[in-house]
């Protein structure tokens, strides 16, 4: 799709702010050149694209500072940036707007042993904290697929969980303190290095905000010790229904697994041919199932899952009996996505979370989906905790087929809502859910949490056309019963 040139305006606006700009970032801190704007065009949701107006990339708090100032000031929109790796369009930049990236925040400030924490940068990679402290026994447990690449700051922006968030907890079951500067530039400290903040519950708040409050600028991280003993279980499974009734048994039977992660038969292909990982390619539906604490609890659970698994009529039960056998379990899942790519041109990867009880119905209902819209799906679950990632398979290049994936995904997200779950788990709504929050929150809801927006951000500069489905002007909201001030978003350009 070609865009439309911009016209003397636009460019004359860019090289104002772009001077303006320089000055509170010198150096290479400002990018203006087409070519070099492209790489930020898009997030990890990739089907929609947008060149930003301006690109700055600030190296201190100070910057950041002054760059949010003056964006107030001048009533400049302002899309903030850690590693890009979101798949909702979280950070998708527009064309009118400043992208603020923190990719030059990737220090790792402190590490106190003392006080089990760390103090971290937003752009450090999840992965990095764990390497920091894994030699003196300690490790950061959320732990998203993608924490090779993806940034703290955008773990706290979208409260990401990982294969470990059912024993361990999400982001924000695991953040201690945050810095944030605010749209008008001033700097806020909330909580700490202790365990609970005291008065409003702003961390809470800020934790999967998506960018709509605050630019975090620093992350203080628990940090747990490692458990003595891991070993995981591949359990295979003649349908996904069977798969799924096990999990619900599972923690049924009182045990919480460190991960419970499930694929089915193309995902576990996939992930075979990518990484060799030993997965049973004769099954239809596969759970890794991790237990980790003391050796001999660890031992008897292993084989009070297997028990439960054989009961629900597993075909095959393996057990890891070395720490290279178990990462090699979790390589196959961790690598699920890319491995998934190399089966379709493109893929949408979809994030709803349901109640565990409702598994099997709703992998029947998708199979039903799959053969309504003639596309392939392959599915990876956070099983344990109900977070599924469908992965619904289609060819850009062959017309309509993008639109019938989203019009797939869609109707996977409203079976989730349908059945007692959530429009996301962890990738949050950006512009990708955006439009689906009716099905779960009414005008009232919507409206309400507007005002915490507005609270933080009266004139909508921050991060603006994401999560709502209407814009409402803060003015406004007061009286929203007769239906006043709304103002849709304009499209975003698709490809």
């Amino acid at each position: 799709m070609e865009m439309p040139k911009p016209d003397d305006a636009v460019i004359a606006k860019r090289l104002k702010i772009a001077e303006d700009l320089s000055a509170i970032v010198p150096g290479e801190g400002v990018i203006v050149d087409e070519d070099e704007r492209r790489p930020y065009e898009s997030d990890g949701l990739t089907a929609y694209r947008t060149l930003p107006l301006v690109v700055v990339l600030p190296e201190t708090v100070e910057q950041v500072s002054a760059v949010l100032k003056y964006c107030h000031d001048n009533g400049i929109k302002v899309v903030p940036r850690g590693a890009g790796t979101s798949l909702s369009g979280g950070s998708l930049p527009l064309e009118d707007g400043v992208l603020l990236g923190l990719a030059k925040f990737n220090r790792i400030l402190e590490v106190d042993y003392d006080n089990r924490c760390a103090r971290v940068q937003p752009g450090v990679t999840n992965l990095s904290i764990t390497k920091a402290v894994e030699a003196d026994g300690f490790y950061y447990a959320p732990d998203p697929s993608s924490q090779i690449a993806c940034s703290i700051g955008g773990n706290v922006a979208e409260n990401s969980g990982g294969v470990h968030c059912l024993k361990y907890g999400l982001t924000t079951n695991n953040l201690l303190g945050l810095e944030v500067v605010l749209i008008d530039g001033e700097v806020i400290r909330i909580g700490g290095k202790y365990l609970d903040a005291e008065a409003y519950d702003l961390l809470g708040v800020m934790t999967g905000s998506e960018g709509l409050l605050g630019v975090v600028t620093e992350v203080t991280v628990r940090l747990l010790r490692s458990p003595e003993t891991a070993r995981a279980l591949l359990i295979g499974f003649q349908s996904s229904e069977a798969a799924g009734d096990c999990v619900a048994k599972v923690i049924g039977a009182g045990i919480i697994p460190g991960g419970m992660e499930m694929m089915d038969k193309p995902a576990i292909h996939a992930a075979e041919d990518f990484v060799q990982a030993g997965y049973p390619l004769d099954v239809e539906a596969l759970l890794i199932v991790e237990l980790d604490g003391p050796m001999q609890e660890v031992d008897y659970l292993m084989e009070r899952v297997g028990e439960i698994a054989t009961a629900c009529g597993a075909v095959s039960v393996r057990a890891s009996e070395s720490e290279q056998e178990r990462m090699s379990f979790w390589a196959g899942r961790k690598a699920a996505f890319p491995a998934v790519g190399r089966i379709s041109p493109d893929y949408y990867c979809m994030d709803g979370t349901i109640p565990r009880n409702q598994l099997p119905t709703v992998l029947t209902r998708m199979s039903e989906l799959s053969n309504k819209y003639g596309l392939r799906v392959a599915n990876v679950f956070h099983a344990g905790d109900g977070n599924l990632h469908p992965l619904i398979l289609y060819d850009a290049n062959v017309p309509g087929e993008l639109e019938k994936a989203e019009d797939f995904g869609s109707d996977i997200l409203r079976l989730c809502v349908e059945v007692g779950g959530v429009l996301t788990g962890e990738h949050g709504v950006g512009v990708e859910k955006r439009d689906l929050m009716p099905a779960m929150f009414n005008e009232q809801d919507l409206a309400q949490q507007q005002r915490l927006k507005c609270a933080f951000d009266p004139d909508g500069l921050l991060n603006p056309g994401k999560v709502f489905p209407t814009l409402h002007r803060c003015a406004e909201l007061g009286r929203m019963h007769i239906h006043k001030g709304q103002m849709p978003f304009p499209d975003i350009p698709r490809f």
